[in-house]
């Protein structure tokens, strides 16, 4: 079964836009869920445009909604403490009466040249202008599986200290926490991420077309077959959601798109809307997109 979420990037755009979507979208069952991305400064000119910070907005929207599950895809691990991270999320998920899917990433890394450049990541920018610290990916991945320890103790309830590579904690508590453990949700696709997710993640998720083709998809999802494999997780436990970016001049092209990413293995599509959202692009989507699809 292939189930639907809808994105919305908070950049150059209103909040009254981002609502009315996220309204839409709670109305029509055919969306199971909605979602927000975790960037402090435009991803697209004018770089000093308006953008909403992300789990403040989740926040306001997990008020406005009542039924679809609510996320950022994907949080970066890098822009907030495990601990602050923890409890932000279990306030959403409190707010959102239960809903929340929790989404986390390594964050921005330092990158090598040769895997697009120093020029072209746009984490150096968002996070000099932060004051955050860019680290080489495998401490990136280091610093998120302590996250993910840290988030598992505070979601069980108690009291608790602890000692990392990265974070100290003493006496940490976390009231109100959710009722139940959130799905953890991973972004990634190298090897070091495809290994943590086979062994933690309950749902994968990975940018599609345009930003990567339903081949690499497919590749990569194979790959997560043989890392679950290896540690004796059946694959099918691992929910595989794919971001695919709308065209709403050719919605039969962002249909097609769909439809080969969900004979590749998708499992979920996730319908990520260009900045400036047409009326009614919600209806157009379930009629055009999601309907035929599902």
């Amino acid at each position: 079964m292939v189930t639907f979420g809808i994105k919305t990037t908070p950049m150059h755009v209103d909040y009254a836009d981002i609502v009315r979507v996220w309204r839409d979208a709670d109305e029509e069952p055919a969306f199971a869920d909605a979602w927000l991305w975790d960037h402090l400064l435009p991803l697209a000119p004018p770089a000093d445009g308006p953008i909403l910070e992300g789990w403040t907005l989740l926040s306001a929207l997990a008020a406005q909604t009542e039924r679809v599950r609510v996320g950022l895809l994907v949080t970066s691990n890098r822009l907030r403490g495990p601990a602050l991270l923890g409890q932000i999320a279990s306030t959403v998920d409190t707010i959102s009466g239960g809903r929340l899917i929790m989404g986390i990433g390594v964050g921005g890394t330092i990158q090598p040249s040769g895997a697009g450049g120093f020029a072209t990541n746009p984490a150096i920018a968002e996070y000099a202008a932060f004051g955050v610290e860019l680290v080489p990916p495998r401490e990136g991945v280091a610093r998120l599986i302590e996250t993910l320890d840290i988030l598992d103790r505070m979601w069980a309830g108690r009291a608790f200290d602890f000692d990392g590579p990265f974070t100290t904690l003493r006496g940490t508590v976390n009231e109100p926490r959710p009722s139940r453990r959130p799905p953890l949700l991973i972004g990634g696709w190298g090897d070091r991420m495809l290994r943590l997710i086979a062994e933690r993640a309950d749902i994968w998720n990975i940018p599609g077309p345009p930003h990567n083709s339903v081949e690499a998809f497919a590749e990569r999802s194979a790959r997560l077959d043989e890392l679950c494999a290896v540690i004796g997780r059946d694959p099918s436990h691992v929910g595989r959601s794919v971001q695919l970016t709308v065209d709403y001049d050719d919605l039969s092209a962002t249909r097609a798109a769909g439809a080969r990413l969900i004979a590749a293995g998708a499992t979920h599509l996730v319908l990520n809307l260009p900045r400036g959202y047409p009326d009614h692009i919600v209806r157009r989507l379930v009629t055009n997109v999601v309907g035929p699809l599902a």
